[in-house]
């Protein structure tokens, strides 16, 4: 366990509101929500005004009247990551991502080369101020968890430094839901139960705490309010999987429509795949109805593969599967992993054989690996709307999916 507080958890703060106020200034200092039918991202005024990420967009907008709504700009955040990341690794080697918006950074070996750990958050936050043009917080902490609290404590925009003399003080103090994997579920029970407070959990045993939570629940949560997380900041570990979703509000949504959403996703997540030469065995459907339990669908292929043609086909299979309940449910927000992932050059390559005699198709048939490719350098070159399903055409924009920020 580390002696001394070298974590960063640096988290940029409303991150697509921030780009958007940070690309027009007309819009800094007003209330800004991205996204249409549900808010994807709302800047620090609206969210003054009680709107949340993934609020539906007229209750947002009956919240604050005079919001200016703007849709998502997703070629715009990713180069926006990209800058602020390339901050990061300019900083220090060990950097380890959480998503586009957030990451750690272990500091412990620049005191004698750069300065204090705060020193480097002060350098830090003002490189991410003045050459991405965005605000940052940034918790400095001995660990990964207690980092990522102070930052969360900190904002907006702020700097919080957690000395390991003050961990106890800072910490126990804290509403439970501060622990990191505390969703609104698990809230309720302890509260149910008189626990409110980090330090109330902490009293518990052990043993407790797992029979309240079950095991492998309760013991993650009664570690980390007993401050221990052993976890280094890790960045040779590559994602076993990747994933995106979307909100989408309260309001009914028929079968085509979410179809239609489910296709932007594997669209999306498809080139990502391939972008970085990898291929996946498992598609997992992930839902939450309108009653917001949660559930999840998944489906193995016999052949790791990168083609959206085949990704596409399990998780409609999975998607109709799953619509009776949809229908009798409601549903508020749906999503899509690609997991048990390998590197494209480890599987076998197919046998080039013509099936086009054989196919009822004939010589029509479509070549969905060739067609990939193609659309993936015409995405490249001229941008990812150049491009579009006939399905798409004319939709209403906020059926768009993009990637929701895992923190804000």
């Amino acid at each position: 366990m580390r002696g001394e507080a070298t974590v960063l958890h640096a988290d940029l703060d409303a991150f697509y509101a921030s780009v958007e106020q940070r690309d027009a200034p007309a819009l800094r200092g007003r209330p800004v929500i991205v996204g249409g039918g549900v808010v994807l991202a709302a800047s620090y005024e609206a969210k003054a005004r009680g709107v949340r990420t993934a609020m539906g967009g007229r209750q947002a907008r009956e919240l604050c009247p005079d919001a200016v709504v703007v849709p998502p700009r997703m070629e715009a955040y990713s180069e926006a990551s990209r800058a602020v990341f390339a901050i990061f690794r300019d900083t220090t080697p060990l950097v380890e991502g959480l998503s586009i918006d957030e990451a750690f950074l272990e500091v412990g070996g620049l005191r004698r080369l750069v300065g204090t750990p705060e020193q480097v958050a002060v350098r830090l936050r003002a490189r991410v101020r003045a050459e991405a043009g965005l605000a940052i917080s940034v918790g400095v902490a001995r660990t990964k968890f207690l980092a990522k609290v102070a930052s969360a404590v900190s904002k907006p925009d702020g700097l919080l430094v957690v000395e390991p003399e003050r961990e106890q003080e800072f910490l126990l103090p804290l509403p439970v839901e501060r622990l990191w994997g505390v969703g609104a579920k698990t809230a309720a029970k302890l509260h149910g139960l008189g626990i409110r407070t980090v330090g109330q959990l902490a009293e518990l045993e052990e043993a407790t705490a797992e029979r309240l939570l079950g095991r492998a629940a309760g013991a993650h949560l009664h570690a980390l309010a007993r401050l221990r997380d052993p976890r280094p900041v890790d960045t040779t570990r590559r994602r076993s999987s990747i994933g995106s979703q979307r909100a989408l509000g309260n309001r009914p949504r028929s079968p085509d429509e979410l179809e239609l959403i489910l296709t932007q996703i594997v669209d999306r997540l498809a080139r990502r795949l391939r972008d970085g030469d990898r291929v996946c065995r498992t598609v997992v459907l992930r839902l939450r109805f309108g009653d917001f339990e949660k559930a999840t669908r998944s489906r193995t292929v016999g052949t790791a593969s990168d083609r959206t043609s085949v990704l596409l086909g399990v998780a409609r299979e999975l998607l109709a599967a799953a619509q009776p309940e949809i229908a009798a449910r409601g549903i508020t927000l749906i999503g899509l992993s690609f997991a048990q992932l390998a590197r494209a050059d480890s599987i076998p390559l197919e046998l080039p054989i013509d099936w086009n005699d054989a196919h009822p198709l004939g010589a029509g048939r479509l070549d969905t690996a060739g067609l990939d490719t193609v659309l993936d350098a015409v995405r490249d070159r001229f941008g990812t709307t150049s491009v579009s399903r006939a399905a798409h055409l004319h939709r209403d924009p906020g059926l768009s999916a993009p990637l929701l920020p895992e923190h804000e």
